[in-house]
């Protein structure tokens, strides 16, 4: 078995101190991606690079205290990749693929545009850049899981209140259907998705620090698993954890019938 988690931190010396990498070592998980690390090399504790039975590698941002991504092994990687070669974004630590043989397993943080139009503007051409990736990645004819913090609700079962955010980033029409493209047209599966097809409140993976939010369950799904057909029908097990709270956005756990050990 294969399991896979992904975890946006908002960051990872944050998420330490809340228990996620002790957490992290009672998962029996074999890859680990996560997200929004607000930290450079220098700043990570020797837990944080290595913690447990895990070797973490990790793509940060040059701005200090911003984005940057990571993945944490139990088997060493064949290969690492950081960026998708565009200088704008590989400056902001978007992007890490680690493979192992035929399957290559990423670490995803597209950017949030919420914080202003620029950023927003920002956001369309990364997505703009990021889908021919998404398309080579899909003919290269490897297994492949793109997990992460998409930043985008796919559906309206995506989060509580779709009918007053259909203007905001993350629920945009062509966010939506730019997430859709993946899917219908270049043959992505979302892996939580197929196994949870009707599934609301018990989707969510992100709740604003605003007003009563988690109390309310006033959520989104903005965190995803997103795989090549075959894999994705692997998929066995699928749950977002929300017993104890490490950031502002909970872990998806995906487990897939995959011999990744063996």
């Amino acid at each position: 078995m294969l399991r896979v988690v992904t975890a946006n931190l908002n960051g990872i010396r944050s998420a330490s101190v809340k228990g996620f990498l002790s957490w992290l070592n009672r998962q029996n998980a074999d890859v680990v991606c996560v997200q929004e690390l607000k930290a450079q090399i220098p700043d990570l504790a020797p837990e944080m690079s290595k913690p447990g039975i895990f070797t973490g590698h990790f793509h940060c941002a040059e701005k200090k205290g911003y984005s940057g991504v990571g993945i944490y092994t139990r088997k060493p990687a064949d290969r690492i990749i950081e960026g998708i070669g565009h200088a704008e974004f590989d400056a902001e630590g978007r992007y890490l693929q680690a493979d192992f043989g035929k399957l290559s397993i990423i670490s995803l943080y597209l950017p949030s545009g919420s914080s202003s139009e620029e950023r927003q503007a920002a956001k369309f051409r990364f997505m703009a850049l990021f889908l021919p990736r998404m398309a080579e990645l899909r003919a290269s004819g490897r297994e492949v899981i793109v997990c992460g913090d998409w930043n985008i609700a796919h559906q309206a079962i995506d989060l509580k209140n779709w009918r007053s955010n259909q203007k905001n980033s993350g629920f945009l029409p062509e966010e939506r259907a730019w997430f859709g493209s993946l899917l219908d047209e270049q043959g992505w599966v979302d892996a939580y998705r197929r196994l949870h097809p009707e599934a609301t409140d018990a989707c969510y993976t992100w709740w604003s620090n605003r007003g009563q939010a988690w109390a309310k369950n006033v959520g989104w799904r903005l965190d995803y698993q997103i795989a090549t057909p075959e894999l994705a029908a692997r998929a066995l097990r699928a749950e977002v954890y929300k017993e104890e709270r490490f950031s502002d956005h909970a872990p998806l756990i995906v487990d897939y019938d995959h011999p990744f050990m063996g």
